[in-house]
């Protein structure tokens, strides 16, 4: 056991208390994490290519549509299983298994050319297995450190290592069009499995009495809007990632019309700085207020795109490399918030909840926005780059805006209040 200083939203306690966590432990966390990193980068990544490789192209659209549909379905669903029922591990464990096997299938199914709808009902079901597994982990997590603020940005970075490494592990076997692609990916899902049989469970309060439907959903979740900082939180976590998710469509296009080649390798530099980032975190959490570091984020995230509007590769890919930056600074930051402010009981219901917000209710409204204004800035002689990106800096800048003028947070010094509501 080491000691260690025991710090609060901003400031330092004199007091030391022990950290009782193995460095097994960590390796445990940082492994579930940086699997299931991989696992999303090998299943999603080569996913068009595969499609119309197979002669699946029928489909592409509806394909990617069911990641949508899962963040909205799965997440509370199983958060609220994690919270009542069953410890997030062993319905970690579950999923995991299940995705590994529905995995299988889908590839199985695009090798000898099964019926394209059944195969399409085979992705969604591997989808809604997936979609819960960031947020359940990261439940896990923040349940085991007890100094969540500071420990949890590094450990929770090994899942965008994992996504690159998972990538690099396509490539290394040529499998970006080919069948292996989902085999290693149902692989990866079964090395979460079993990486998630040496993590004790953790034990779920058995609820009193009957359990309603609306509950076990996970639907009593929304509960925690009630409170006007929780509601400020996820309403912002949404809001910031209908801009964001402009990027991923309409960032590669740029690129390539500026000439640059490697377009995937020049979009990793989101995931260096983000890796970077969440290194980082611990500190800002240790100097500042959650308030700061998640408006510095939506900052960073106004410039990154008013660096875009320039006219020049050198904004273009500075404001790529920034992504990353602002995605840390606000989600993860958003996460943290969860364990800090919310009470134990209801945390994996909360992680799934911010989870819908962001994944669910951000990429649909973002994706068809963003859609709709790309449509408004494409003209026959050419893309309108610098309005697109200068209007989603705008929006951004709303989002800021908002943060700021609606969000109380807690002083300085005061205790840190754990309440759902």
């Amino acid at each position: 056991m080491r000691i260690e200083l025991e710090f609060s939203a901003g400031n330092v306690s004199p007091h030391p208390v022990l950290r009782t966590i193995r460095r097994a432990e960590y390796a445990e966390l940082i492994a579930l994490f940086f699997l299931q990193g991989a696992a999303s980068g090998i299943w999603l990544v080569p996913l068009s290519a595969l499609l119309d490789a197979h002669g699946l192209r029928s489909i592409k659209v509806w394909a990617f549509a069911t990641n949508a549909l899962a963040a909205f379905v799965s997440p509370c669903l199983f958060g609220g299983m994690a919270d009542r029922s069953e410890s997030p591990v062993r319905v970690l464990r579950g999923l995991s298994f299940a995705a590994a096997a529905l995995a299988a299938t889908v590839g199985t199914a695009m090798r000898f050319h099964w019926n394209p709808w059944l195969a399409l009902a085979l992705i969604q079901a591997t989808a809604l297995c997936m979609a819960p597994a960031f947020s359940l982990i990261s439940s896990i997590v923040l349940a085991r450190l007890q100094f969540a603020q500071l420990e949890f940005g590094p450990i929770r970075a090994m899942a965008t290592v994992g996504w690159i490494v998972g990538c690099w592990v396509i490539s290394a076997f040529h499998a970006d069009s080919s069948a292996l692609a989902v085999y290693l990916g149902a692989a990866a899902s079964l090395l979460v499995c079993l990486c998630a049989g040496f993590v004790p469970p953790q034990k779920s309060p058995r609820p009193a009495g009957r359990v309603s439907w609306h509950a076990r959903l996970g639907l009593d979740a929304l509960t925690l809007l009630k409170n006007r900082d929780h509601r400020v939180i996820f309403i912002i976590v949404a809001a910031f990632n209908i801009p964001l998710v402009g990027f991923y469509p309409y960032g590669p296009l740029h690129i390539r019309e500026l000439g640059l080649t490697h377009v995937s390798a020049w979009m990793s530099l989101a995931q260096t700085t983000e890796v970077l980032s969440m290194f980082a975190l611990g500190a800002l959490l240790r100097r500042c207020r959650l308030k700061w570091i998640i408006a510095c984020g939506l900052g960073i995230g106004v410039v990154r795109f008013a660096l875009c509007a320039l006219p020049s590769k050198v904004g273009l890919l500075a404001g790529t490399a920034l992504n990353g930056a602002c995605y840390a600074l606000v989600y993860i930051t958003a996460q943290i918030y969860v364990e800090q402010r919310v009470d134990p009981a209801w945390r994996a219901r909360a992680q799934a909840l911010l989870n819908l917000m962001y994944n669910g209710f951000g990429s649909l409204i973002g994706y068809l926005a963003c859609g709709w204004w790309f449509a408004a800035c494409a003209h026959p002689a050419g893309t309108q780059w610098p309005v697109f990106w200068s209007g989603l800096a705008a929006g951004m800048a709303v989002v800021l805006a908002y943060f700021l003028a609606a969000y109380r947070g807690q002083r300085v010094g005061r205790e840190t209040k754990l309440a759902s509501q």
